[in-house]
């Protein structure tokens, strides 16, 4: 029975205060997929957790973007093409915070490839053959 103290599930973490949201930077159709299953946001000051990449958007727009999702307080992954992420690979790379965190993923046009991945090659760094094994 519901009473007066009754909250659906997961209310009370939506009480005390909202956790990071995901940001997108992709394709159309990468974009698309994620917001329809429900990432897209605006922030308190309407700037979208979310860039669609076209073949008219510069690389500056890119960089800006993404440096902007750098220092979101909101966001706590930025999910981005991989081939989109080639192009501002300094920005990634230069980037060390542990969050946001930033995934490469694929598109529909271009397979992932786990040489190009910063964050992979950290993580290869990080460990020796003997402590894989």
């Amino acid at each position: 029975m519901r009473g007066a103290g009754w909250r659906p599930p997961g209310a009370a973490g939506a009480m005390s205060g909202r956790g990071k949201l995901i940001a997108v930077v992709g394709d159309e159709d990468t974009v698309t997929g994620f917001l329809l299953g429900g990432v897209g946001e605006l922030n308190k000051h309407r700037k979208a957790n979310f860039l669609v990449v076209e073949k008219e958007t510069s690389v500056a727009e890119i960089e800006e973007t993404f440096r902007s999702f750098l220092c979101r307080e909101d966001i706590g992954i930025i999910l981005i093409n991989q081939c989109i992420a080639e192009l501002i690979r300094h920005v990634i790379e230069a980037h060390t915070r542990s969050l946001p965190a930033v995934l490469e993923i694929p598109s529909k046009e271009h397979p992932y490839d786990a040489a190009k991945d910063s964050v992979l090659r950290r993580a290869r760094g990080m460990f020796t053959a003997d402590d894989l094994r």
